[in-house]
């Protein structure tokens, strides 16, 4: 009795310490987090803050370390599995307020902040005339998110456009990380290791024919529809190429194109992807996901490594099948 109090306790001094710096629209409590992620999928998150600026980010950060209160950093959600039983921190949700997006013509530069949809940053790249992005013109993730995991597609990456970040330390200062700093390889940078946060992304373009920039975005896109199950939530391609092979060629290969747990489903349509059908629980993908690298493995002697990243408690479970 006297934990669950202190317990309590506790929830009420991080709650009012969030009070006092966050607009009433900018703090939520037990949001589902279903509604925040591609997989559609999660359970609630104790308190979701959206800070409208650096210093209210500053402030959430120091709240969370003294208060020793877990806490994470959310973008579009786009390679994020959510616990069904939900997150019991603090959600940053960025998505909200740093979102903008600065196009300098004369430089041929765009700077972009965290929140910043991929879609969106690749489309003020073609209004400009900007050449380079046109990859991540369907990429579904954010700015942020995207640099973290150095995202790409079509033989394109952002390691290739970008030149710097600012960046918020667990500390709360603030640094510029030029790109030759970041480690960025597939899907994998230094953020990945530091634990900064991504504040925005300058990248250098280049000048493009805004007529080909566009037909290019289109066949991408076009691409995209015909071999991926865009009609169903997902996390996108869900496990890393291992080197030398293709990793939806190998779930193929092991009989496991359509293979369902609970709600989750390997893709009949591309076998890279585990999809929701419509009443999958995080733990049928977790426990789906699970099962492929265990059937791969002892298949094939490769290990698939997950793109997604978990939040929460997971339990691994035998699958039948």
């Amino acid at each position: 009795m006297e934990f669950m109090e202190m317990e309590r306790q506790l929830q009420d001094n991080v709650t009012k310490r969030l009070q006092a710096i966050l607009e009433p629209e900018d703090l939520l409590f037990d949001e589902p987090m279903k509604d925040y992620t591609t997989f559609r999928v999660g359970g609630p998150a104790k308190w979701m803050a959206a800070p409208q600026d650096e210093q209210q980010l500053r402030v959430i950060l120091k709240i969370c370390r003294e208060l020793q209160i877990p806490c994470f950093i959310l973008g579009r959600g786009s390679n994020l599995l959510v616990s069904d039983k939900g997150f019991d921190g603090v959600i940053v949700n960025l998505r909200k307020h740093f979102n903008k997006i600065e196009v300098d013509r004369e430089n041929k530069t765009i700077t972009a902040e965290a929140g910043a949809s991929l879609p969106a940053v690749s489309q003020a790249a073609l209004s400009a005339g900007l050449t380079g992005l046109e990859f991540a013109a369907g990429i579904p993730g954010t700015m942020g998110g995207g640099l973290f995991m150095n995202a790409g597609a079509y033989g394109g990456e952002l390691k290739q456009v970008v030149t710097e970040a600012a960046v918020m330390t667990k500390d709360g200062m603030i640094l510029h990380v030029p790109a030759e700093q970041m480690t960025l390889g597939h899907r994998l940078s230094s953020f990945m290791q530091t634990g900064e946060i991504i504040l925005s992304v300058k990248m250098q373009l280049t000048q493009g024919n805004p007529v080909v920039i566009k037909e290019t975005m289109d066949d991408f896109n076009s691409r995209r529809r015909e071999k991926q199950p865009l009609e169903y939530p997902s996390a996108g391609s869900t496990f890393k190429r291992p080197a030398g092979y293709f990793a939806g060629k190998l779930i193929e290969d092991a009989g496991l194109k359509g293979f369902s747990v609970g709600g989750a489903q390997v893709s009949k349509k591309h076998a890279g992807f585990v999809i929701n059908t419509g009443s999958a629980t995080a733990a049928d993908i977790w426990n789906l996901c699970n099962e492929i690298q265990n059937r791969v493995q002892n298949e094939f002697g490769v290990t698939l490594e997950m793109e997604i990243q978990k939040l929460g408690s997971f339990e691994q479970q035998k699958t039948k099948g």
